[in-house]
């Protein structure tokens, strides 16, 4: 069940804080009759990896009896006689910086409470000016937990939003990894390949390799915040893109920063009042990616309502369908009358507020952009820490979760010589398991709303103890394709320079891997082994019908057997080095030989020619 509430008042009434914080109890339950209860978070960033990960902490007799604070946002409870259950609440915030907390007490009650934020004091609630609450979750299920996770995952996949086009498979492509090589291994800016010419290029490639969506990302434009075609890049706007996109099937995306407008744009002159404030003073403006110095507005202001009609007029008018949202911090705005606070309030407590309400204020923009076009689709870049993750944004679109891992400085390591300070930007095996580190969300949160690119190339420098060298092989390329199945669905790189063999090799395994997606992407994750071990082992296989995917990867030569957990479908494809054959219960035996460290893939349920 999902729900919220509304307070109403017939005459104004205020909100008050009397010891200066929140106080609001939104809900209370009692756990004395289970015996097994967790803490599921899913807003932890890792540094290890530079990503947002999910965790599991179990809780037992010493957290209720010293009143443990608990950030959740879910709560995952079962007994040997009693069936597992849940409660969650919808909104967004790194660990441990919360908003709203599960606060436990010794007779086993936990009681969802307000932390701060969720209100101003001297808010005003009246007949015209409700107060509505985060939506919350309870479920509860016959069966065991995981039976549990399995269904609150179809819930998150199929029912929490109405905005259906952000739950399918597509595969991406998009374009900043090369602007980011254009830029460090080339000594070029990062704009100089943004225009007509390179994009048909990489368009007649990406159509062979099987992307579905084709993102341009920063840098298509002229100024942020009125969102024109850059005439200077694209003289021909971006109608030749879109022609040849719809070609070939192929969706157009674009990158935004929702948070900024050029000093010069329409955008900033009419919404002057909505200018972000730090300590009352508007932000200074600053350069966007080699493009006008912008100024920060304030999504939860009147301005909000003006980017989403801006998002519809470019669906309308230049027919973008995918929209990449960057750069959005959990804090950024102290200024009275943005709905977040008054005069009467301390910019803290104003930006604290806007904090709070910056997710629903995100939401509004794609709820109302989804409404108009239900083609849209919506993803928050969660790339860096500090910014709203939790289940509040995936009720309206998806996040887009790593750009290239960890840098120097998460290792303690110098800045090199060159600048370029991303350790994870090389093919090869390493970025991979960067990649792979946060599928555990895959078991509560479908691996199809955390969208993660990985590098195509066949042609590239391997680094080790013996020194640089240039290789074409596929290793990287079956790693990649191994990974990318399981859900996360993303490519980048400098396509251009893939061979026609890797092209082809890449559009073969992905046209199979479109006769199964579906069915992995409703699939409840297997995993055995650990990531960058041997073997790390994923099945995603849809226990309905017994078809989807078993991907197997190893950083040790050797040979490795797993058998599958499902019983599989009839149609099976595999890359080279492996055999598979069936048990008497229709499960998959998989013998694998591994050379060097790489990946195979079995796939259950294909057929050659389709």
């Amino acid at each position: 069940m999902r729900f919220r509430y509304a307070l109403h008042s017939e005459t104004p009434v205020r909100l008050t804080k009397p010891a200066g914080t929140d106080v609001l109890d939104y809900l209370s339950v009692s756990l004395a009759e289970f015996d097994r209860i967790r803490e599921v978070r899913f807003s932890e960033f890792s540094s290890l990896f530079h990503t947002f990960c999910p965790s599991e902490h179990p809780v037992d007799d010493r957290h209720f009896e010293n009143d443990v604070r608990l950030m959740g946002p879910l709560l995952v409870a079962s007994g040997a006689e009693t069936a597992p259950f849940l409660i969650a609440y919808e909104h967004g915030s790194q660990v441990p910086d919360a908003f709203l907390a599960y606060d436990l007490a010794p007779d086993r009650t936990a009681t969802l409470r307000a932390v701060k934020g969720n209100y101003y004091d001297g808010q005003i609630v009246g007949p015209d000016r409700p107060f509505g609450t985060p939506w919350f979750q309870i479920a509860g299920i016959d069966g065991d937990e995981d039976t549990l996770a399995a269904a609150y995952r179809e819930y998150v996949l199929t029912y929490l939003t109405p905005n259906a086009e952000s739950r399918k498979p597509y595969i991406f492509y998009n374009t900043w990894n090369f602007q980011e090589r254009n830029r460090w291994w080339y000594k070029n800016a990062y704009l100089d390949s943004m225009n007509e010419e390179r994009m048909l290029q990489e368009i007649d490639v990406a159509h062979r390799m099987g992307i579905d969506v084709f993102v341009l990302d920063t840098g298509w434009y002229e100024k942020t915040g009125d969102w024109h075609v850059s005439a200077a890049r694209f003289p021909r706007g971006l109608g030749p893109i879109k022609e040849k996109l719809d070609g070939y099937g192929m969706k157009l995306g674009l990158w935004f920063n929702p948070t900024v407008a050029a000093v010069s744009s329409r955008m900033h002159r009419e919404h002057r009042d909505c200018l972000m404030t730090r300590d009352n003073k508007p932000h200074d403006p600053h350069e966007v990616w080699e493009t006008e110095a912008s100024q920060s507005l304030c999504l939860v202001s009147r301005y909000g309502d003006a980017f989403a009609d801006e998002l519809i007029r470019l669906v309308r008018e230049v027919g973008v369908t995918y929209f990449k949202w960057d750069a959005i911090g959990q804090y950024g705005c102290d200024a009275a009358g943005h709905g977040h606070g008054t005069e009467a309030n301390t910019p803290e407590e104003r930006r604290v507020c806007y904090g709070f309400q910056l997710g629903a204020a995100m939401a509004r923009v794609v709820d109302k952009l989804c409404a108009a076009c239900p083609e849209a689709i919506v993803d928050f870049d969660i790339t860096e820490g500090g910014r709203t993750v939790g289940l509040q944004f995936l009720a309206s679109g998806k996040y887009f979760l790593i750009n290239n891992g960890p840098y120097n400085h998460d290792f303690q390591m110098p800045v090199p010589a060159d600048g370029n300070v991303n350790l994870f930007f090389y093919p090869g095996p390493a970025r991979a398991w960067i990649c792979r580190a946060p599928l555990g969300y895959d078991k509560w949160l479908p691996s199809v709303l955390f969208l993660t690119h990985y590098l195509p190339d066949d042609v590239y420098t391997r680094h080790g103890w013996g020194g640089n060298k240039e290789v074409t092989d596929p290793e990287n390329q079956w790693i990649s394709i191994a990974s990318l199945v399981l859900g996360q669905n993303g490519i980048w790189g400098d396509l251009l320079r893939i061979t026609d063999a890797g092209v082809a090799r890449f559009g073969h395994a992905l046209g199979l891997y479109k006769q199964v997606r579906d069915d992995i992407t409703v699939a409840s994750p297997v995993r055995v082994g650990a990531v960058g071990g041997s073997p790390e082992v994923h099945e995603k296989i849809n226990a309905a019908n017994g078809r989807g995917v078993v991907c197997l990867f190893a950083s040790a030569s050797g040979s490795y057997t797993y058998v599958t957990e499902n019983r599989v479908a009839p149609g099976v494809w595999h890359n080279d080095g492996v055999t598979v054959t069936h048990d008497p219960r229709g499960r998959a035996r998989i013998d694998a030989r591994f050379d060097t460290a790489g990946a195979k893939i079995v796939f259950f349920g294909v057929r050659e020619g389709m």
